[in-house]
């Protein structure tokens, strides 16, 4: 990997939630040349449309790390869902799909999907209503499927939870849907690796986990939410990146970004990251993979 293939590192903590703008949505630069972290700050909450719009007008050579899942778990069953005989073959068939039965939701929404008569029976959806497909492959856990990449990121100490809980503070379902929607509109304009090949120049996206970033910049924390300025300037440290300015406490989501950010630039230049073992051409254009997950 070339070291000056990036100039720029934006990490977006996603949200999945109902409505026009989300608290949960935070974005962070860091920029190739040096200097701590930045958020990028509308004086409001971000709307998922704004950050669409912002990553069709990406600045040259721009890394895009998105904290949410750029697909759903296949290889297990050799099917997102097993049984519908309009199950998706692939990652970017199954962004279409999702448009597709969303194109009423506003806001890139995904009630219409979760609701669906075939898909919500694959989804947990509260503490006592599971889809009778969540729990399909025989090896699962209570906790639903998983993909490839999230079985790297529990051998490396993180805790992911399956794309297809719906349920609690940590679910993560919603929002890989609501960005798998955002990823469809995209389609062809920014590369969302490894779906797509890693192009010689250029910017691209890639799925990132939180989590994973502040593991590695600071391992003493556990990968547990950085809370504080303080707490956050140990793992930008962890990373030889600058700190940021102030004291005391700070939201995760913003963390989250910051921390992100600066763990993008300290570990985009490293050629095992994009060669992880488990990443065959046949999980890349299906189940896509986690950047960092090793």
């Amino acid at each position: 990997m070339n070291a000056a293939r990036f100039q720029h590192f934006l990490a977006i903590d996603w949200s999945g939630a109902k409505g026009e703008r989300q608290k949960g949505i935070a974005l962070a630069l860091a920029h190739a040349d040096g200097g701590p972290p930045v958020l990028v700050d509308r004086g409001k909450p971000w709307a998922r449309e704004e950050v669409l719009a912002i990553l069709l007008d990406l600045p040259e050579n721009t890394l895009v790390g998105m904290d949410l899942g750029i697909s759903l778990p296949f290889a297990d069953c050799g099917a997102f869902f097993p049984g519908w005989e309009d199950s998706p073959g692939n990652a970017k068939a199954l962004w279409e799909l999702i448009d597709r039965i969303c194109a009423d939701d506003p806001h890139l929404e995904v009630g219409s999907f979760v609701a669906h008569d075939e898909a919500r029976e694959h989804f947990r959806h509260g503490k006592d209503d599971e889809g009778a497909h969540f729990h399909l492959d025989s090896a699962a856990t209570r906790e639903g499927r998983f993909r490839k990449a999230e079985l790297a990121q529990r051998a490396m100490g993180c805790r992911p939870v399956s794309n297809f809980n719906l349920v609690g503070a940590a679910q993560v379902g919603k929002s890989s849907l609501t960005g798998m929607r955002m990823l469809n509109r995209l389609a062809g304009r920014v590369p969302v690796w490894p779906v797509d090949p890693l192009p010689q120049k250029g910017s691209v996206i890639v799925e990132i986990y939180t989590a994973l970033a502040a593991l590695e910049a600071w391992p003493e924390g556990k990968g547990r939410k950085l809370r504080t300025i303080e707490d956050l300037n140990n793992a930008l440290e962890g990373l030889g990146s600058p700190s940021v300015r102030g004291s005391g406490a700070i939201d995760d989501h913003s963390s989250d970004a910051l921390i992100t950010a600066a763990w993008l630039r300290a570990v985009a230049h490293d050629p095992a990251r994009w060669t992880p073992d488990a990443l065959t051409p046949e999980i890349a254009r299906t189940e896509g993979w986690t950047f960092g997950a090793l």
